[in-house]
């Protein structure tokens, strides 16, 4: 069984795959008489290719148990994806760089629980991976015309584990 090794999600770790959502570092601007902070352009949505459009979903994840098979990746060629939890649980984020999928330079994430993510325009990764309860995500993604979905299956799987997560400090 190939493992793969679970990382703590960072801003410079992830950088190359897209944005981090987190208030830590955020610029901060007080508006509405002084009520209310707002953390400023948290993530770069792109979504604009052939005519696309902004979509806001909610995603309900089921909770995945560990070993967990990773059997396959998908990508959004035409536009980003922003994951931002509504609960404080940490999830699972596995990610490759755009281009040709190389399964050596497949990684894995773990949130610290209110982290969220943004996949940059290609960025190959793992559809939502929930832990230990149902969750709920707001999703920023794409719409409109053009094929936005690319799915590749991987040769050989690779497993999430819970002794991979739990040398993962969170």
């Amino acid at each position: 069984m190939k493992t793969l090794a679970i990382e703590p999600l960072t801003k410079d770790a992830f950088a190359a795959f897209g944005d981090v959502i987190e208030l830590d570092g955020a610029r901060q601007i007080p508006i509405n008489l002084g009520t209310t902070i707002r953390y400023h352009d948290l993530a770069k949505v792109d979504v604009s290719d052939e005519n696309g459009r902004t979509l806001v979903n909610l995603f309900r994840g089921q909770p995945r148990t560990l070993p967990f098979e990773v059997k396959m990746l998908e990508r959004h060629p035409l536009g980003s994806q922003a994951f931002v939890p509504l609960n404080d649980k940490p999830y699972l984020v596995v990610v490759a760089p755009v281009g040709e999928l190389d399964p050596a330079r497949i990684r894995a994430f773990v949130t610290s629980g209110w982290q969220g993510v943004n996949y940059a325009k290609g960025v190959w990764h793992h559809p939502l991976i929930a832990l230990g309860e149902v969750s709920d995500f707001i999703v920023v993604d794409r719409g409109g015309d053009g094929l936005n979905l690319n799915e590749q299956d991987l040769d050989e799987p690779l497993w999430l584990t819970e002794d991979a997560l739990s040398a993962v400090a969170v």
